[in-house]
């Protein structure tokens, strides 16, 4: 299915957050939003899970308006793993994952179970399965939070920083994953070398505003990182895949 950010502008007490956004996903790409803290990359992706409403512009699916769609029409195709998630209530991590059914009501129980079980055994998290959600280490509750996701069956996924808490190894098993659905993902990533690894297209956004787009090799350019971000990159080749990656140090002081 494909993702289409059209002309978006947000605003909030009469601040533009994020200004004339256009971005495209195609069906099964995995699209990575990538720009420093602040940048409007959350502000963006909330609008794609109707937490904010843009003031001009429109998101589509494969050309259907997300706002003129039903609610719950929505979710049976989109799913999201906001950057910050709450529960007020200790629910198991099984009750948990069941939540990604809440769109699909009317198939049977055993089949709303026999899917969560395999997101969560997908996820890694089938253990956890009678564990209490608040009881969890951050990284396990990431891992169920994408479980829910995968449960609800969506054919577009938007992920706000999916690595946040997760080590390293679950942090590649998690995006890989991802990238293996087959669905139409697009994530703000912090980690431009997991960006890099793991996206098919780059968008880099700046003040509000998308100023690179492309592969990562395009786009990863040490004079665009040192506008962007304030650093200065080396790109060098991943010995094993062949993918760019970057090593960091300070910009050198200016005179």
């Amino acid at each position: 299915m494909r993702l289409e950010i059209d002309d978006v502008t947000i605003e909030a007490a009469g601040t533009r957050l994020v200004e004339d956004i256009r971005l495209t996903v195609d069906s099964g790409a995995f699209v990575g939003l990538v720009g420093p803290n602040g940048s409007g990359k959350s502000t963006l992706l909330r609008s794609l899970y109707r937490a904010l409403r843009p003031a001009t512009g429109a998101v589509r699916l494969e050309g259907d308006d997300l706002y003129a769609m039903e609610a719950r029409a929505a979710a049976r195709v989109l799913a999201a793993l906001p950057q910050e998630s709450s529960a007020e209530f200790d629910f198991t991590v099984t009750e948990v994952v069941a939540m990604g059914r809440l769109p699909h009501r009317g198939r049977t129980a055993a089949s709303d179970r026999d899917i969560c079980a395999q997101a969560m055994h997908r996820t890694g998290v089938a253990h956890l399965a009678g564990r209490g959600f608040l009881t969890l280490s951050g990284g396990e509750k990431q891992r169920v939070l994408i479980a829910r996701a995968l449960a609800q069956q969506p054919r577009v996924l938007v992920l706000d920083e999916p690595t946040n808490h997760l080590d390293i190894a679950h942090q590649l098993d998690v995006l890989s994953l991802v990238r293996g659905s087959g669905l139409t993902v697009l994530a703000a990533l912090h980690d431009l070398n997991l960006a890099a690894a793991h996206c098919d297209v780059l968008y880099v956004i700046d003040a509000g505003r998308i100023v690179a787009s492309g592969s990562p090799r395009a786009v990863l350019q040490p004079s665009l990182l040192a506008e962007v971000f304030g650093v200065r990159a080396h790109p060098v080749r991943h010995p094993a895949t062949g993918t760019v990656q970057l090593l960091f140090d300070l910009l050198p002081p200016t005179t």
